[in-house]
C-alpha cells in the first residue's frame, strides 16, 4: 500500500542552518509521518528520503537501486548535480561510488587488498606517529582548532601515504581537499578546479610510477603502484580508471575520518561522563571499551548523514511508498541509526553500546572499503588525544559553532578546544609493556 504524500506544510524544514546544527528531531519526525519522503534539495534535484532502519537496510542492498547516474530520469544537464562537483568534467566518473556489477566487482576485488585488517594492522604504527606529530605542532599553546590542525590533516596525510603519494606532495593534496570539502563555503567553481588539479596530478604521478615500476611487488607496496601492476597484468583497468580510484579512494577516505573525529570528539565533550568512563578506561590500558566507543559515535552523530545517490533502474516500493524507474533515492543513515525500532534510547550516547548493528558506513557490495582504516584513525586519534590532552574542554560556545552544507557529508566546520599546555612533548604511553598503536590495531 503506497503511503499518502505527505503535505509540504505539515513537514519540517529541511537543509537549512538550523537543520544542519541538529538534524535528528526532523528526522524523527520524517520517521514516524513520512518515512520515505520526496523532497527538493538545495541543487533543485527532487530524491526520495528513507529514514527508518529496515528500509534503510533494505534500500542499501537492493540491485535495483543502482548506483549509475546514466539512471537518473533527469536532463543530463542536471546529472551534474547528483554527484561530486566537478567529478563528471574532469573525467573521474569511473569509480566505485558511480558504478554497478560487474565492474563495480572488478575494481573492488583490485583495491580490497589494500584494506584487509592485516594491512591495516600494519599501518597503524605510521598512524600513532602522524597522530603525535600533529599534536606535537600545538601541544604546548593551550589551544587548538582541532578540525584545521588535527582531524584533517590526519587522515590527508594517511591516505596519501597509502595511494604512495611522495611526502613533498602531501601539501597540495592538503590544498586541494580542503577545497573540496568547504563545499558553499571557498570561491566559485573552486571544487571543481580542485577536482581538474588532483586529476592532472594522479595521472602524472601513475605514469611515474609505471616508468619506475620494479618488476616484482615489495611488501607493502602501495595502493597506485598495486593498481598500475593489476592494470598491466590483464586486469583491463584503463588510465582513467586507475585516476578515479585514486581520487575516490583519496575523497572518500579522509572527509569520513575527519567528521568521525571531529564529530566523536564534540559527542565525548559534551557528554562528560561517557568521556570520563573513556579516559579511565585508556589509563588502565584496556581497549574494549574504545572500540565499542567509536562505533556508538558512528552510531550517535556519525561522519555520512546521507548514503551516497542511487537511481531506480525500474518501479520499486521501498517502505510502502512506490518509487518509479529514474527516480534519485537518498538512504538517510543519520536516522536510520537513530530508529528506535532497531535501537534502544537511540538519542542516548552509550559508548559500552554492545547491540550496534550501525550503517555508518553502509550496507551490502558498497558497504565502505575503507572502514577498518577509518576505524584505526579514529581510535588511534581519540584515544591519544584523550591520554595526551587530558582535561580537552570546548573553547567555543556550542551555539557559536557551524556545520558545513553538503548533502552527504555531516561535520564541523571548526572545533575550538582549549588544554593545559604541555611543557614537554613526549606522549606517555597508556600501558607499560604496549604501545597505544598496538591496543587500537589488536581490535581490525
Amino acid at each position: 500500500m503506497t503511503d499518502q504524500p505527505v503535505p509540504e506544510t505539515s513537514a519540517p524544514a529541511l537543509f537549512t542552518w538550523e537543520f544542519a546544527t541538529d538534524p535528528y528531531p526532523a528526522y524523527a519526525w520524517l520517521r514516524e509521518h513520512a518515512p520515505v519522503h520526496r523532497t527538493r534539495l538545495p541543487s533543485g534535484v527532487e530524491a526520495w528520503l528513507v529514514t527508518r532502519y529496515a528500509d534503510a537496510k533494505q534500500a542499501l542492498a537492493d540491485p535495483r537501486l543502482s548506483k549509475n547516474p546514466a539512471h537518473h530520469d533527469e536532463p543530463a544537464h542536471a546529472k551534474g548535480k547528483t554527484g561530486i562537483p566537478g567529478e563528471r568534467k574532469a573525467e573521474l566518473m569511473t569509480h566505485l561510488l558511480n558504478i554497478d556489477p560487474p565492474d563495480h566487482t572488478r575494481l573492488r576485488r583490485l583495491v580490497s587488498k589494500a584494506f584487509t585488517p592485516r594491512r591495516v594492522a600494519e599501518f597503524a604504527p605510521r598512524v600513532q606517529e602522524l597522530t603525535d606529530e600533529l599534536i606535537d605542532r600545538f601541544a604546548d599553546k593551550g589551544t587548538a582548532d582541532l578540525i584545521h590542525d588535527f582531524a584533517f590533516p590526519l587522515p590527508i596525510y594517511a591516505i596519501c601515504d597509502l595511494l604512495g603519494v611522495p611526502r613533498e606532495d602531501q601539501d597540495d593534496f592538503r590544498d586541494w581537499a580542503g577545497m573540496m570539502i568547504r563545499h558553499g563555503g571557498g570561491p566559485r567553481g573552486g571544487v571543481a578546479r580542485s577536482v581538474k588539479k588532483m586529476r592532472g596530478y594522479l595521472l602524472e604521478l601513475i605514469h611515474r610510477k609505471r616508468a619506475e615500476l620494479p618488476a616484482e611487488p615489495a611488501p607493502g607496496e602501495d595502493l597506485i603502484s598495486g593498481l598500475i601492476r593489476a592494470s598491466d597484468h590483464g586486469e583491463h583497468l584503463t588510465e582513467n580508471e586507475a585516476a578515479a580510484m585514486a581520487f575516490i579512494l583519496l575523497f572518500a577516505g579522509f572527509e569520513t575520518t575527519v567528521n568521525l573525529i571531529g564529530n566523536g570528539t564534540y559527542a565525548l565533550l559534551n557528554h562528560p561522563e561517557q568521556r570520563a568512563r573513556l579516559q579511565d578506561s585508556l589509563a588502565a590500558g584496556e581497549s574494549g571499551l574504545l572500540a565499542t566507543g567509536v562505533e556508538e559515535l558512528l552510531r550517535y552523530d556519525g561522519p555520512v548523514e546521507l548514503a551516497t545517490w542511487r537511481f531506480a533502474t525500474e518501479s520499486l516500493t521501498v517502505g510502502g511508498q512506490d518509487i518509479a524507474a529514474g527516480d534519485p533515492v537518498l538512504v538517510v543513515l543519520a536516522a536510520a541509526d537513530r530508529d528506535p525500532e532497531r535501537f534502544a534510547d537511540p538519542d542516548v550516547l552509550d559508548l559500552s553500546r554492545r547491540d550496534n548493528q550501525h550503517l555508518g558506513y553502509g550496507h551490502g557490495i558498497h558497504y565502505c572499503l575503507g572502514a577498518p582504516l577509518a576505524r584505526l584513525e579514529g581510535q588511534t586519534a581519540l584515544a591519544t588525544l584523550l591520554t595526551r590532552l587530558p582535561d580537552l574542554r570546548l573553547g567555543a560556545d556550542p551555539a557559536d559553532l557551524r556545520w558545513r552544507g553538503g548533502l552527504i557529508m555531516r561535520g564541523l566546520r571548526t572545533l575550538p578546544v582549549e588544554f593545559t599546555p604541555l611543557t614537554e612533548v613526549n606522549p606517555p604511553q597508556p600501558s607499560a609493556d604496549r604501545p597505544l598503536c598496538d591496543q587500537v590495531a589488536k581490535q581490525r
